[in-house]
């Protein structure tokens, strides 16, 4: 009588089919990740064709954020005590349902309930794909699979402008939303094929009064940044906001450290490879939000490049970075992870200050390469990185790892939006000498000024994550 395998890398049917299980999971997280960034390009069309005001248009891609933010931490544990591949499942279907409902134009009211069915699946398919991959690759090749996804992610964050831009030269912007459906229902088929049982539950209770604490912590919290960016902080609701969840972020952090199943294990961060490589992903997709925000300003505004160009030479990041990462991911399955997030780390700290003496009459190829070469580092960085985070942990707890993981990605990505624009307006208003909540046609070196300030923000944000993980780089050479 054979025995069950107990672990997916000791099932030979499963390792015939791990490369298409991994094919199945990178397009639920490009599609995830890229409905972040592909709304924002079609909001004035939709703002007119809702015939709704633009700071009401900009919560289609507010509530997807702070949905996904809150339900990351759930799911994940979810993940660990029902099955990551159960949730990703439902997850696939939600996210495919609520792109198909996105597409209609019915109304704001509507659209905004079909986005968080969206963010909804999003969030269950982004907090399982990590924990799912590292339980189906050996050792040998977990970080050319968690390279290969980090590549999609990469991908999926920074085109959005780009792909939304030709579906809009051509189609309704329903379509950006529909897209995902047919790609959606193909990958869904594969995964019905080729995604196995799940083997690794550890059927414990599900902290719903940690869940709840955490969901309005990061409810109040993001309200709080959006609705301050929109109306100002100085308001009493932002504060009240922003006093909710500090309230609940501590309420929070008291209970999961008494219940015996938290929904974020805390004893995790005491890993110091753990908590410092979740930390470092943060802060870099917080840096590489800052580039988000303000390239396309650079480009198109002070550089006068069309929108469909501009496009063009920012998909020069993420395609350095697709190539790239799985090469790093396999090198640090051969050499380990630490020395190559290092470098990684230095080459996008160069790009940062490139970035910061960047101007007017900077030739555009220097740019360009600067734009390459925070995707090499970025390619370099985040496979490895990733690697680290999920090999650090206990099968029984890959899933709220994984969580934990795209929750950092997820903060930075906001935090960097948000930090990246307060910082660019308020030194180009300290450069005018007036309030600047704007770009400024007539001044375009106020623009300059205000840029090479936010870029030095980011550089010194940088430069903390590269001291970090040198410090542990070195610690781990004097273990060795």
């Amino acid at each position: 009588m054979n025995m069950a395998p107990k672990t997916f890398a000791d099932d030979p049917r499963i390792q015939k089919r791990r490369w298409w299980i991994l094919v199945a999971v990178c397009l639920f997280t490009f599609m995830s990740t890229l409905d972040a960034s592909i709304v924002n390009i079609a909001l004035p069309v939709m703002s007119t064709d809702l015939r709704i005001p633009m700071n009401q248009a900009e919560w289609i891609v507010s509530i997807y954020l702070i949905v996904i933010c809150s339900l990351l931490l759930l799911f994940g544990k979810l993940g660990d005590t029902r099955g990551k591949i159960r949730i990703f499942k439902i997850g696939s279907v939600l996210f495919i349902l609520g792109s198909l409902l996105c597409g209609f134009s019915v109304g704001l009211p509507l659209l905004l309930v079909a986005r968080s069915v969206q963010a909804v699946g999003a969030a269950m398919t982004m907090a399982t794909s990590n924990g799912i991959i590292t339980e189906v690759f050996p050792f040998n090749e977990r970080g050319r699979a968690l390279g290969t996804i980090g590549s999609f992610v990469a991908l999926g964050s920074i085109a959005g402008p780009g792909i939304g831009g030709l579906i809009l030269a051509h189609l309704s912007w329903g379509y950006i939303f529909w897209i995902n459906v047919p790609v959606g229902i193909v990958a869904f088929m594969v995964g019905q094929r080729i995604l196995p049982r799940d083997i690794t539950l550890t059927h414990a209770s599900v902290d719903i009064a940690g869940a709840s604490l955490f969901a309005v912590m990061m409810v109040s919290l993001f309200a709080a940044v959006f609705m301050g960016q929109e109306i100002g902080f100085n308001r009493p609701i932002i504060w009240g906001l922003f006093v909710v969840g500090i309230v609940t972020m501590v309420s929070f952090i008291r209970l999961e450290l008494r219940v015996s199943d938290p929904i974020l294990a805390l004893h995790l961060f005491k890993n110091t490879r753990f908590s410092v490589s979740v930390l470092c992903a943060f802060l870099i997709f917080v840096v590489n939000f800052f580039f988000n925000v303000i390239a396309p300003f650079y480009l198109e505004n002070a550089r006068g490049m069309a929108a469909n160009y501009a496009g063009y030479a920012l998909m020069t990041f993420p395609i350095v970075q697709v190539v790239v990462a799985p090469i790093a991911g396999s090198i640090s399955d051969k050499i380990g992870p630490e020395l190559l997030t290092f470098m990684g780390l230095i080459l996008i700290a160069i790009s940062q200050v490139g970035y910061m003496l960047t101007t007017l009459a900077t030739p555009l190829w220097l740019f360009m390469f600067f734009i390459g070469l925070v995707g090499l580092g970025n390619g370099i960085f985040m496979a490895p990185n990733n690697s680290i985070v999920m090999s650090s942990v206990p099968v029984k707890d890959l899933g709220v790892a994984g969580g934990v993981n795209a929750l950092a990605r997820e903060l930075g990505m906001v935090i960097g939006i948000s930090v990246a624009t307060t910082v660019l307006f308020a030194a180009m208003s300290r450069a005018a000498k007036r309030q600047v909540t704007a770009y400024l046609p007539a001044h375009p070196a106020i623009f300059i000024t205000g840029m090479h300030v936010a870029f030095l923000v980011s550089l010194s944000i940088c430069l903390v994550a590269t001291i970090i993980t040198g410090w542990r780089l070195l610690k781990h050479a004097t273990q060795a």
